[in-house]
């Protein structure tokens, strides 16, 4: 089985968002949970663009032992100087330098063409080869790139000394059989490419960036970078914790990974926190309501057997457990349930009483407490 590397920018990218912002010591912080949550490779911050985020990756290079450090940079010299230098204390430093391939960067953002383009890569990866223990070389837009143009770009910074390959869907744009497609073009046509790891860099711009990972893994990428809780600029990126999951629940996706995935929940919350992004409360595995069922249809069958409506053990990725809520769609089974753990016994008469004082009370109010339940079942003289 394949290892599947995983690349987290929660630093980098993830900072991009307005009010993200951090300090270096807490990105040291979060650096640290990251790095005891398994991941492969930490993009800590973008060195050449402020002296804070040079103090960053500077700072996690020199206290980060087990992941590999890595600095964004144009395809500048100077970019890739600053970046050399942000890096000298790492363990095991990355340089990801890289420039825009699609016919859209490439004549409205560069002013240039795709000879020139290919030259300037080419020139940016020579350049830092020398400078990290290894070069990433990223496309940016390759989602819009023509794939016959995106494999010689790709087979010439090979051939110039990159190990890693990212291919971003920059905006967002591709369908998740194109995305693959597009990575499984590349593993048969470009000619160096067993020197190298194929990375997906997926954004959310139509909320497929976890599709487009996953079907970039299947048809070839051996690195999915990511951000915890899908952040990242304008609708985010790929979230790390729904592309290891799926991996988990899906056999058939023949890659391993060596994420604590225990670790999530507890990590998800301290980025939330820190970088003041609340987490939606029906986003996937870290949701406040990920694990929690209120329909009464499904609270029966979560009772009878939790993977009746669970595909996930909620402790698998250090949540609390399932939760039973009770609101007005909530049916016997779920009173009794609770009624048990506050210490009443009832029995059928019993309930059946009690879920209609219930139901009078859940059409009123938004939120049934622990003091509407003791309220309803001390009325009707149940057994505490």
């Amino acid at each position: 089985m394949d290892k599947l590397y995983v690349f987290d920018t929660t630093l980098r990218d993830g900072e991009q968002v307005p009010g993200c912002q951090l300090k270096s010591e807490e990105k040291l912080e979060i650096a640290f949970g990251l790095e005891s949550l398994g991941v492969d490779v930490i993009e800590a911050g973008f060195p050449v663009s402020s002296p804070e985020d040079f103090k960053s990756v500077s700072l996690i290079s020199e206290s980060i032992r087990n992941s590999t450090i890595c600095g964004l940079t144009r395809a500048v010299e100077h970019d890739i100087d600053v970046a050399a230098d942000a890096l000298k204390k790492a363990n095991h430093s990355r340089i990801h330098t890289g420039i825009g391939t699609s016919d859209s960067h490439i004549k409205f953002k560069l002013n240039s063409s795709q000879e020139e383009i290919i030259e300037r890569a080419v020139k940016a990866v020579s350049y830092a080869r020398n400078k990290a223990a290894e070069v990433e070389f990223y496309a940016e837009d390759a989602g819009r790139t023509d794939n016959e143009y995106l494999a010689r770009v790709v087979e010439a910074v090979i051939e110039a000394g990159a190990r890693i390959i990212n291919i971003p869907d920059t905006t967002g744009y591709c369908l998740p059989e194109q995305f693959g497609d597009k990575i499984a073009y590349l593993v048969n046509n470009v000619p160096n490419i067993d020197k190298a790891i194929l990375s997906t860099h997926c954004h959310n711009d139509l909320g497929l960036a976890t599709a487009n990972s996953i079907a970039g893994v299947i048809n070839g990428a051996r690195q999915v970078e990511c951000t915890i809780n899908g952040i990242g600029e304008r609708a985010g990126n790929t979230s790390l914790e729904e592309v290891v999951m799926i991996i988990n629940q899906h056999e058939n996706i023949q890659v391993s990974h060596q994420i604590d995935t225990r670790k999530i929940v507890p990590i998800s919350e301290t980025v939330s926190e820190m970088m003041n992004m609340p987490v939606q409360p029906n986003k996937a595995i870290v949701g406040a309501n990920a694990f929690a069922h209120s329909s009464g249809i499904h609270q029966d069958g979560v009772i009878k057997n939790r993977e009746t409506y669970e595909i996930i053990d909620p402790e698998e990725v250090g949540a609390s457990g399932s939760e039973i809520i009770l609101t007005a769609r909530s049916g016997k089974a779920a009173l009794n349930f609770h009624a048990k753990k506050l210490g009443y016994q009832l029995d059928q008469d019993g309930l059946k009483i009690a879920y209609q004082h219930f139901l009078e009370v859940a059409d009123q109010v938004k939120a049934i407490e622990e003091g509407h339940l003791h309220e309803i079942f001390q009325n009707i003289k149940v057994v505490a």
